[in-house]
């Protein structure tokens, strides 16, 4: 099978699940991981299965990645896996802020597979520590407390971590199988 794993990425978070799934991937497939300004719509009908991955900004996919979304027609030939980093509390600490700061994201993949009929095979998440000046914007407007902010950052900043890219590569799998 012919993956290929394209993803946005400013601070390097979602490259790593991006290596973390191609590493997966290349064991028994024909992989490519690439830069999704390096993509063209055309590798995307070249491939059985795309891992499309975006750092979360303004709750939704980057404006890179939700650009190459549009050009996908209906019906594509291939499979599409989504995957994405964010730097808000993961749904299980505070399911309203995730859903208020980065709940737009597997909502847009949720779209395509409706809107474009694609083959959507699911989607991974997890955190990402914040470039600084999405650090100084979450400190001045959504944990504004000095002590939980501290704890939250202390935390952040750990990821994505072993265990995000074990279960990156984990969710790879699943899809490949």
């Amino acid at each position: 099978m012919k993956v290929l794993i394209a993803y946005y990425s400013e601070t390097g978070n979602t490259e790593k699940i991006a290596k973390a799934i191609h590493e997966v991937a290349s064991q028994n497939h024909e992989s490519y991981l690439k830069r999704v300004n390096k993509v063209k719509v055309e590798d995307l009908f070249n491939s059985d299965l795309v891992f499309l991955g975006s750092a979360c900004h303004d709750s939704n996919l980057a404006k890179p990645i939700l650009r190459i979304l549009k050009k996908i027609p209906i019906s594509p030939n291939f499979k599409l896996a989504g995957f994405y980093t964010h730097s808000t509390y993961p749904p299980e600490k505070n399911k309203s802020l995730f859903e208020k700061w980065a709940g737009e994201c597997s909502k847009t993949f949720e779209k395509l597979e409706r809107e474009k009929e694609i083959n959507f095979k699911g989607c991974f998440r997890c955190q990402g520590a914040p470039s600084p000046p999405i650090e100084m914007f979450i400190h001045k407007t959504i944990i504004t407390d000095e002590e939980e902010w501290v704890e939250y950052l202390e935390e952040v900043k750990k990821h994505p971590n072993k265990l995000d890219l074990e279960n990156a590569k984990k969710f790879a799998q699943d899809i490949l199988n």
